[in-house]
């Protein structure tokens, strides 16, 4: 009975201790490669075709995601379901040779993250917190405000690209490189008040 409950205590340390173990990005590092696959796109799109972009976006997206999984032995949960539907949707424009399935990917991404992370907050589970909890650690209140506002935030970014894609198409690739950069960024920094607050130092438990 002693050995099984040893067993069961080692477990649930190595399990407990496992995100504090994981290998973490540079900040910057992380940022290049966040951004390397739509700047990629946009050299694409500048010296060739949509198609061409859209095929160089799809290759530096998995590359940076291999690099990334070799660096720190896991992926985030959101890349791995943007990757997903990046390899559909950009297959199907590929495959079709018709933008509008790769124009429709960000507005699939944004919604879903919203329903996601709104959902997540309606059952009791702020699931931000399982995105970013390696990077910040926040009480429970903190991760409950900045999964609303950033569930609120993926909604209007899908509307916006809705917008655009349909009103202004041909300013479309510039709205996704530089506006939705922009714009995300923007609003990331505008919610490190929030961070700052809610944050749990080392060695304080959770208020």
């Amino acid at each position: 009975m002693i050995a099984t409950l040893s067993v069961e205590e080692r477990e649930k340390n190595v399990t407990e201790l496992e995100p504090q173990q994981r290998k973490k990005l540079p900040p910057l590092v992380r940022l290049a490669f966040d951004l390397g696959p739509l700047a990629a796109f946009f050299v694409g799109y500048s010296l060739a075709d949509f198609f061409i972009a859209t095929a160089i976006f799809m290759v530096t997206l998995f590359a940076s995601m291999a690099v990334s999984y070799l660096l720190t032995k896991h992926l985030p949960m959101m890349s791995i379901v943007s990757g997903i539907i990046v390899a559909v949707f950009g297959g199907l424009t590929l495959f079709f040779h018709d933008e509008t399935f790769f124009r429709m990917k960000p507005t699939i991404i944004y919604a879903l993250f919203g329903i996601l992370l709104l959902g997540g907050l309606i059952m009791g589970k702020p699931l931000l917190a399982a995105v970013l909890g390696d990077a910040v650690d926040l009480t429970e209140d903190g991760w409950k405000i900045l999964s609303l506002r950033w569930g609120m935030f993926f909604f209007v970014l899908a509307a916006m690209n809705e917008v655009v894609r349909l009103e202004f198409p041909d300013y479309w690739v510039q709205f996704k490189v530089f506006g939705t950069t922009i714009l995300t960024l923007g609003f990331a920094i505008l919610q490190t008040p929030v961070m700052l607050k809610y944050e749990i130092k080392k060695g304080e438990g959770e208020q």
